[in-house]
């Protein structure tokens, strides 16, 4: 079973096996998280993403999809890039959004890792409304199929971290 934990914090300094990217589709770096995450650990990531580009992703990383990288000078050992979905009030894209999460310990699994540090994916510049993106990330991440035993939400700050222990504490109840 999976154990959740939630942090406030940076995760570009979290020391586990794999921390989640919330990338673009071209995987060459942007802003929030993704721009965190490239500057911290320096151009072996971009190098390593523009290599998925040139070899296996001509047209990006598809939304809701997940691949990993080397983590550079980062903590963790790999980074595990997600595309979330862009917010649209007019389409339900959850599907896409609770794949991100399940992708990303799909490929935890792939790399063997049994600890994976997640923020949360497409609450920022994508647009999702905070307490359905932390409902729908802590849902995937406790009904997924996985080997990763340590889930951490490290969120940046207190409104995010209050909505993320919101939907942990819901998602908890019998």
């Amino acid at each position: 079973m999976v154990r959740v934990r939630l942090e406030q914090g940076d995760i570009t300094g979290v020391e586990i096996d794999a921390i989640v990217n919330a990338a673009n589709n071209s995987l060459l770096g942007g802003g929030g998280v993704d721009g965190a995450i490239h500057a911290a650990g320096g151009p072996r990531i971009l190098a390593a993403c523009r290599e998925l580009r040139r070899t296996t992703l001509p047209d990006g990383l598809p939304t809701g999809q997940a691949v990993a990288t080397t983590a550079g000078r980062l903590p963790a050992r790999h980074v595990i890039h997600v595309v979330g979905p862009i917010h649209d009030p007019r389409e339900d894209r959850s599907d896409l959004l609770c794949s991100a999460y399940v992708n990303a310990l799909r490929v935890a699994d792939e790399l063997g890792a049994s600890g994976v540090a997640f923020p949360a994916v497409s609450a920022g510049a994508y647009g999702w409304p905070l307490d359905d993106a932390a409902r729908l990330a802590v849902t995937s991440v406790l009904t997924a199929t996985t080997n990763v035993r340590d889930v951490r939400f490290v969120l940046f700050d207190t409104r995010v971290h209050q909505a993320f222990t919101a939907a942990l504490a819901a998602a908890s109840q019998p």
